[in-house]
């Protein structure tokens, strides 16, 4: 069996997850780890000892498929630069409302370079994004809510901390219900900023915008740090003519590891496609999975 090479692109909360993911696959072999505090001189976390850490991806050996754990908004320039040296992609972007454009881009960029790229990958968007669109087949017409948290949002959180004014951040995703929330984002503000500022601009954030958002200061964001995180999703709707048809999804979740897990997953999905840029929606389930189709279909059909 010939193993995935696969390189993890930032450490923090995913990359942490992402590194354990690829050393727990079968068939994924870690190529390394990029991230920009990489040096000779630089103090390295324990567990990665015995790893290539690098600030370059170019001072690994082999990569076959990049996993970027890294903001949301850095992702589409950074998948461009792998994908043009013919690395494939995979990445957790997760503003819903402009991830098929993105998608589009990168399209262009990874024929053009004979590499892959699956987009948006993680449980949502990603794994939630299947679950929605078999519960859509089973019952065509009707409508589907999808309730997150109550949960630590890392991509919410990840933006907030990108403001100006802001040493640490947490925001929260709590269920109101039918598909809408509350954002609840706790905020460290460095010294001789005005708080009431640094809320506004985090407010007219597109991430923060659509959603009835609290924002409140606090000491430390660390002493209110949980990992935790899940969703419920239903569906009520007509199969045929026959109405009254309801399903329902929920989880609890460790929100990182998840993430990392699929993402995983999703670079052994990487290296059975054609070049082109890819959702999960997109990419049969069974190319996910380590293991002989064969088997998989006995075991699960």
């Amino acid at each position: 069996m010939k193993r995935i090479h696969a390189a993890v692109i930032g450490y923090g909360n995913i990359g942490r997850f992402a590194v354990e993911a690829i050393q727990a696959a079968p068939d994924l072999q870690l190529a390394g780890v990029v991230r920009r505090s990489a040096s000779a001189q630089a103090e390295q976390p324990p567990e990665l000892a015995g790893i290539p850490v690098t600030a370059s991806i170019d001072e690994l050996g082999t990569v076959d498929a990049a996993l970027l754990c890294t903001p949301t908004r850095a992702v589409p320039d950074m998948a461009k630069e792998l994908l043009s040296k013919g690395i494939h992609t995979v990445d957790s972007y997760d503003i819903h409302d402009t991830l098929a454009d993105v998608r589009l881009e990168l399209d262009e960029t990874a024929k053009r370079h004979g590499a892959v790229s699956v987009i948006s990958v993680g449980w949502d968007p990603g794994s939630d994004s299947v679950v929605r669109a078999l519960m859509e087949v089973m019952a065509p017409a009707g409508i589907t809510y999808t309730n997150f948290g109550p949960g630590m949002s890392m991509g919410h959180s990840v933006a907030v901390k990108a403001f100006e004014g802001v040493s640490d951040a947490l925001s929260l995703t709590i269920p109101v219900g039918t598909g809408m929330h509350r954002r609840m984002v706790y905020i460290e503000l460095e010294d001789g900023f005005d708080g009431d500022a640094v809320k506004q601009a985090i407010k007219d954030d597109p991430y923060f915008s659509r959603d009835e958002t609290h924002i409140e200061v606090v000491p430390s964001v660390e002493e209110l740090g949980d990992m935790g995180h899940g969703v419920a999703m239903e569906r009520r709707g007509v199969s045929g003519k026959t109405h009254n048809q309801r399903f329902s999804w929920s989880m609890s979740i460790n929100n990182p590891a998840l993430t990392s897990q699929i993402m995983a997953a999703a670079a052994r999905a990487a290296v059975k496609q054609q070049p082109g840029a890819y959702t999960m929606l997109q990419i049969p389930i069974m190319d996910f999975m380590f293991g002989n189709p064969d088997e998989i279909i006995r075991r699960l059909v």
